[in-house]
């Protein structure tokens, strides 16, 4: 069995009924990345990995510190199922050390999952979770900001997190952009 293929089965294992909405997402996000797979050549398939696994750490069973990916990438880095390349974009993915800072786990997740040193790759995923909506649907990552404001509240852990990531958030999607313009990909 493929990695990628492994990782359809653990996600949709893991989300499918308990998160039926995330579990939506998560495939809109891995389409998404299939669309990138010509930006990133032999990344795409840990791209497309790391996009179906990105949220698992979701899943009712694998909650321990409420935040999503760590908990995610532990769960990953347990099973030594998956790569370190998918495990450390899954424990990062769109921004996460902000958002651990304001939840006090900034320590945690950049002692036991250090940032990927693969600019494209991270990007990617950023754009790919950024311009899906909750549904799996295409977006703006600036829709996309303002429905997690709307969703989670602005003085919400989240809401503080999404604020203060949105400028990052958005200068990755344009990177992104500009690279497929780059090569004559349609996004």
């Amino acid at each position: 069995m493929t990695t990628v293929g492994y990782t359809y089965e653990l996600a949709g294992a893991l989300l499918r009924e308990s998160l039926p909405r995330r579990w939506a997402h998560t495939q809109g996000v891995a389409a998404c990345a299939r669309e990138l797979a010509p930006l990133l050549d032999e990344g795409a398939g840990v791209l497309e990995a790391a996009a179906v696994l990105h949220d698992i750490g979701y899943a009712p069973s694998l909650v321990d510190t409420g935040f999503h990916p760590l908990d995610g990438a532990r769960h990953l880095r347990a099973l030594d199922a998956v790569g370190d390349r998918v495990v450390r974009l899954v424990a990062n993915h769109s921004f996460a050390l902000l958002e651990a800072e304001e939840r006090g786990l900034r320590e945690d997740l950049a002692d036991e999952f250090p940032l990927l040193d693969e600019p494209l790759l991270v990007d990617a995923l950023v754009y790919c979770d950024m311009t899906t909506t909750p549904d799996g649907g295409r977006t703006t990552s600036e829709e996309r900001v303002g429905e997690i404001l709307g969703r989670y509240g602005a003085d919400s852990i989240v809401g503080r997190f999404i604020r203060r990531a949105a400028p990052e958030i958005h200068a990755s999607v344009g990177r992104v952009r500009a690279a497929a313009d780059e090569v004559g990909l349609v996004l």
